[in-house]
């Protein structure tokens, strides 16, 4: 069952980084992945069913949601993990896309020509591909992965959508000051964050996040320059949580901590 916030999250000239736009609602989908790719689907598809019920016209999920970084850097556990942009979990959210009329972006392993990819679409209400990325720092896998498998992202890419020029980045990519930078400099309106994150030792306390960790992921927000999306899952390891950031780094909203459900808010 997933839990719901409904928050109003700033006027509606902060619906962009850069001078206004129509009010926008966002659902920031928390979800708890586990070690079936096809329930996490399922979670998804149900996700974006209450997402469409409570109006929202753009729905976030995490890195990797299908399957989690899962990963173990053996390419013959690790390529299954993965799929294109044509295979059948995607497929099946582009199906759900169009019948909701709702934006959908997700993070997904990408599997193309043998190689792995830590990957994000953004789909539009008509399930078509607004935006692909390919994250480009490498800390998705570990150092000695072969690179004849673990492909990293080459480019930086803002797409004019339904929501202004949006862009992705995932997890470590927004602590990457040069890539930080340059994105700043194409202007994005709009960005979306799909990551995974825990604490070094475990745990799931809101207090340490708000203390430890939440000021940075703002401040990467005002660097950016754009209204910032972040979202995290739920595992073992993955502490969850879902966060709403203003251009200027100023917190909108949050989703706590351990709590699987959708942050809603209109931006």
């Amino acid at each position: 069952m997933l839990s719901q916030m409904n928050l109003r999250a700033g006027a509606a000239d902060a619906a962009t980084g850069r001078g206004g736009g129509i009010p926008v609602r966002v659902a920031l989908a928390v979800l708890s992945i586990g070690g079936d790719p096809a329930e996490n689907l399922q979670q998804m598809l149900r996700a974006m069913g209450a997402a469409a019920r409570a109006r929202a016209d753009l729905v976030l999920f995490a890195e990797a949601a299908f399957t989690g970084l899962a990963n173990d850097d053996d390419p013959a556990h690790d390529l299954p993990l993965g799929t294109t942009t044509r295979g059948a979990p995607v497929a099946q959210l582009r199906r759900e896309a169009e019948r909701l009329g709702l934006h959908t972006a997700f993070g997904f392993l990408e599997r193309s020509r043998r190689r792995l990819y830590d990957a994000a679409l953004l789909l539009d209400r008509g399930g078509r591909t607004a935006l692909h990325y390919r994250r480009i720092t490498p800390g998705w896998h570990g150092p000695g992965a072969d690179p004849r498998v673990y492909a990293p992202g080459r480019r930086l890419a803002v797409q004019e959508t339904a929501f202004g020029r949006t862009a992705f980045l995932i997890c470590g990519d927004l602590f990457d000051d040069s890539l930080v930078d340059r994105l700043r400099a194409l202007g994005p309106d709009l960005l979306l964050v799909p990551f995974a994150r825990s604490f070094p030792e475990g745990g799931r306390e809101q207090h340490r996040w708000r203390r430890d960790e939440r000021p940075a992921y703002l401040a990467r927000a005002a660097r950016v320059g754009a209204t910032t999306l972040l979202v995290n899952y739920l595992d073992e390891d993955c502490f969850g949580g879902a966060t709403l950031a203003g251009p200027d780094g100023r917190l909108l909203a949050e989703l706590p901590l351990g709590r699987q459900g959708l942050l809603v808010a209109d931006i």
